[in-house]
């Protein structure tokens, strides 16, 4: 089962802040600058009550933390689950400040979402708890200063009903101009073509990207995934017709091994009716979750909650590369046990870093009165994640680090870069 829980002995935040910290003291980051990186910007919580359908209302906390918008409006998701709180809100928040710096994004990084198990309200229930957030964030969100996305429990439909009320809630001449407030919104209220399949598309490039360096495919390949949300099934789906082979998928309900394949598309045709949940599916067998991390295989995909690879089971990794499809899925000590034994580690900040580029795309096009075809955007993300994969790749070899040293070091100078330029205000 996936571990929903807090590692006692590091938090991810204190993941990200050592990371953070670790890469400052390498690259000699200005003092100054180091200080303002280190905080956030805004900490907004807010308490909102919704009715219920019985007629009962609940009162509801909902966060958005804005860590930094030194290279533009702040972007960032917004999760629906029970692990949302302040300290992981700041901790995702910092991940996309790095990440939309290093995919070269006119964005700075914000996250946040609503303590809350979507699975225990209706679809009228969580769109009237949805209308209400967008309300009481108000102006903390807009199209030119924080821009959600969908995350964890969180899709197309949400974002729609985002746009509608915030478009709903100011003035009737600004309406038309702020369709963008929010991307991965429906086709047909402004989305993007691709944007869907974005995330996983990059973390399964990302993976055959680094295999052509080592004059590899995935012929032969076996790879096992940890959540089969939007972000695991697209990745699975892109490997699996590249030639590789699911054997294994863990999520909160059960783990499923069939070392002959699982059928990508089976599988989620299964989950669909069942709010995501791979148990019960016949095409594989359960196995105990403990026994997932250890499966023999060429590549693991954490696709799921944070601090999923740690202290406590890094060490029964067998495969040559673990490719970051969730943030912080793998803590400061599961991390260092993984380079101990050769593994290389895609970062978060560029694995699953495809969902912000669609979603940069989807707000040029919503700017621009713009309209791109599936194949023009699955162009364009592609171009953009080789290009940054390159980057890092020689970065890798300059400073001969691991793979998410370098991201951050390139990351963290393109800010450090803006600031020397504009000075700090005043």
């Amino acid at each position: 089962m996936i571990n929903t829980q807090k590692i006692n002995r590091q938090s991810m935040y204190e993941t990200v802040m050592n990371q953070f910290n670790s890469t400052a003291d390498i690259i000699d980051l200005n003092p100054n600058i180091r200080k303002i990186l280190g905080i956030t910007n805004n900490e907004i919580i807010v308490h909102f009550p919704v009715k219920m359908d019985n007629g009962k209302v609940e009162v509801f906390t909902g966060y958005r933390v804005q860590h930094n918008n030194a290279l533009g409006p702040y972007k960032g998701g917004l999760r629906y689950h029970d692990t949302v709180d302040i300290d992981a809100a700041k901790a995702l928040a910092m991940w996309m400040t790095w990440k939309t710096s290093l995919a070269g994004l006119p964005y700075g990084g914000a996250k946040g979402g609503i303590k809350i198990d979507p699975r225990n309200y209706s679809d009228s229930e969580l769109e009237r708890i949805t209308r209400r957030f967008t309300y009481a964030l108000g102006e903390n969100i807009g199209p030119e200063h924080d821009i959600p996305a969908p995350d964890v429990n969180t899709n197309a439909q949400t974002m729609a009903w985002i746009a509608d009320t915030y478009m709903s809630t100011i003035s009737s001449s600004e309406r038309s101009h702020n369709q963008h407030v929010v991307t991965g919104k429906p086709i047909g209220a402004g989305g993007l073509e691709g944007r869907d399949r974005a995330t996983g598309f990059g973390v399964y490039l990302s993976i055959k990207l680094l295999l052509e360096t080592r004059n590899e495919d995935f012929k032969n390949k076996k790879f096992i995934v940890q959540g089969f949300g939007n972000v695991g099934y697209w990745a699975s789906h892109f490997i699996s017709k590249d030639g590789g082979t699911l054997i294994a998928v863990q999520d909160a309900h059960a783990s499923l091994f069939n070392e002959n394949g699982i059928d990508t598309e089976a599988l989620a045709q299964h989950c669909e009716p069942r709010k995501g949940s791979i148990k019960g599916f016949k095409g594989a067998t359960e196995i105990d979750p403990e026994d997932f991390w250890g499966l023999d295989c060429d590549i693991v995909i954490p696709a799921a909650l944070g601090n999923q690879i740690t202290q406590d089971n890094a060490f029964k990794i067998k495969a040559a590369i673990v490719a970051e499809g969730a943030n912080g899925p793998t803590n400061s000590e599961g991390e260092k046990i993984l380079l101990e034994k050769g593994i290389t580690i895609i970062p978060d900040i560029f694995c699953n870093s495809g969902g912000v580029i669609g979603s940069y795309f989807e707000w040029l096009q919503n700017r621009n009165g713009e309209l791109w075809q599936l194949e023009e955007v699955m162009e364009k993300i592609e171009k953009k994640i080789t290009q940054n994969f390159h980057k890092i790749n020689s970065e890798v070899k300059k400073r001969n680090v691991d793979w998410r040293t370098a991201a951050y070091i390139l990351a963290i100078l393109r800010i450090e870069t803006a600031y020397n330029q504009r000075g700090i205000f005043p």
